[in-house]
């Protein structure tokens, strides 16, 4: 019940992330709601089409659709007011990407699959939503380029699944996740923690 509160919660800020990006890059208003949705939505989409896990959750729960579609409609509206918000949400945004990495994780585990896809299939819930955003507003991935964002979400998988191999019950495996997670996600924001780059530049 937690999860799915913050879920709702996360994909309704994801979409208002989504819709500014689309904004950014002077779409109309069906740009604008097709890329919140798929930050929102697309993660889930892309695991559970890669785990044969259907229907997908938008399909099973239409509402999503509503939910992630209004925000993108709100964040249009209010978009002067906003761009005063940013902090409030990097905070919704480490929360989100700590549950739907959780979520991810949950599905796989269910399906029996084994450790190395589970902690693969939550980062994929994480991460993909935000990746397919730039890709379809032309832009390298944020998470590609810059902060620890799906090193993140790996470590919040690769514990999950430790918790419960260790027996640990998965209430509180779920909140430690989300605690440890979401503060290694706001001190990385704090203190502009990035792993390493590969910079390569061919000789003239």
């Amino acid at each position: 019940m937690l999860l799915y509160a913050i879920f709702l919660v996360a994909i309704v800020a994801e979409a208002m992330t989504g819709a500014m990006a689309a904004g950014r890059r002077d779409m109309d208003l069906f740009g604008v709601c097709f890329v919140a949705c798929v930050t929102a939505l697309g993660g889930g989409s892309v695991r559970d089409v890669l785990l044969g896990h259907y229907p997908l959750s938008w399909v099973g729960h239409p509402e999503y659709i509503w939910f992630t579609a209004g925000a993108a409609l709100a964040a249009a509206l209010l978009a002067g007011v906003l761009r005063y918000l940013r902090v409030v949400f990097l905070l919704i945004d480490a929360l989100g990407l700590v549950a739907f990495t959780l979520i991810g994780c949950n599905v796989a585990l269910e399906a029996g699959h084994a450790a190395t896809v589970v902690i693969i299939s939550g980062l994929i819930t994480g991460c993909f939503g935000g990746i397919m955003r730039d890709l379809f507003c032309g832009d390298v991935p944020l998470v590609f380029r810059h902060e620890m964002y799906a090193s993140i979400s790996l470590l919040v998988g690769l514990a999950y699944v430790v918790l419960r191999h260790f027996a640990v019950p998965e209430g509180a495996a779920v909140v430690g996740c989300l605690i440890g997670g979401f503060c290694l996600r706001a001190l990385a924001i704090r203190y502009d923690w990035h792993i390493p780059k590969f910079v390569y530049r061919d000789k003239p």
